[in-house]
């Protein structure tokens, strides 16, 4: 079995139009048809276009709640920020989302770590989830370990055990999942797992199949990375890689921080050991191409990549945790 590979060059994603027929120059009647048809069509459906476009996505209210559970580390109490539309289903789907090295937080906090401080992309990507039907919980795990700032400045091999992505970070990815399982307004068989970067990590190593018990019903129900170091310490050097449930990992080729490389041949192995995970790579976008801002978005391989990859987490997560109908 070969792995499942997408490539995106810049501007390549393609865009569905809808178009409006014009006259039939072979059956003028035809014509008049289509106008009549089309006035009785539209004013059926103004109604339920109205009703549909009276509280658009972008505008509905989200909510920004601060949590504390613990991680499932047994000793370790966590940080969270639940981010929850107004109009949110009962019983809703989740999504644990988990922050890179440089921790969950702008690097503008000064001392202050809330939901106000929020890195950006944390924001934009709570408010997102939470617009689309989902109980967003980002979680915070470097701030209770005691480092609040992340490691922006500080060398990989320097950083302490207690934060270590394969080791740890998973542990507190399960107490989120945990914790979500036990709020009734989540329905806890349906929870995704979200990370970036060193996050990304954790959802790689959080989703491998090799912890005890039935982790398909469970454990999270999907995963999704982005950007992570898909060399994952070689912790699954000897035996392999393969998760319990389906995966899809995101990353630019012009990536300085990880490789693509190595996340292909991951991707490549797991899938010959039989796990749904595939790869989706983007020509000349960056590390932390989804970030909002100038910086990243005036590079036009990263906005094409942050659009593409939105549409596509959004829609995998429709298809994966929403109720069948």
């Amino acid at each position: 079995m070969t792995a499942q590979l997408t490539v995106h060059g810049t501007g390549s994603r393609s865009h569905r139009i809808a178009a409006i027929d014009g006259p039939n120059k072979s059956n003028p009647g035809a014509h008049s048809k289509h106008i009549f048809g089309a006035m009785v069509l539209r004013a059926l459906t103004l109604p339920l276009a109205i009703a549909a476009v009276a509280t658009p996505a972008w505008a509905q209210r989200v909510q920004i709640e601060a949590v504390t559970f613990p991680s499932s580390d047994g000793k370790t109490e966590l940080k969270g920020y639940i981010f929850k539309a107004n109009n949110a289903p009962a019983n809703a789907p989740a999504v644990v989302m988990m922050h890179g090295g440089a921790g969950a937080y702008s690097s503008r906090a000064a001392g202050e770590y809330s939901a106000a401080t929020l890195t950006a992309r944390h924001r934009a990507w709570g408010r997102l989830l939470a617009r689309s039907g989902y109980v967003a919980l980002m979680v915070d795990d470097f701030g209770p370990a005691g480092y609040p700032e992340g490691f922006k400045g500080a060398a990989y091999k320097s950083r302490p055990a207690v934060v270590d992505e394969v080791a740890y970070r998973p542990l507190h990815a399960y107490g989120a999942l945990g914790f979500l399982q036990q709020r009734p307004d989540v329905d806890g068989r349906r929870v995704a797992l979200l990370g970036w970067s060193n996050g990304g990590s954790a959802t790689l190593a959080a989703m491998a199949d090799d912890k005890p018990g039935d982790m398909p019903n469970t454990g999270f129900r999907i995963g999704v990375a982005l950007y992570p170091d898909c060399d994952l310490k070689k912790r699954f050097a000897k035996d392999g890689y393969r998760p319990y449930s389906p995966v899809r990992v995101f990353v630019g080729t012009a990536d300085k921080y990880v490789s693509a490389k190595l996340c292909e041949k991951l991707v490549a192995d797991a899938r010959k050991k039989g796990g749904d995970i595939s790869l989706t790579t983007f020509k000349g976008a960056t590390h932390s191409y989804d970030t909002p801002g100038k910086k990243r978005q005036s590079i036009k391989a990263n906005a094409d990549a942050k659009a593409a990859t939105e549409a596509d987490i959004v829609a995998f997560l429709a298809a994966t945790l929403r109720p069948a109908q």
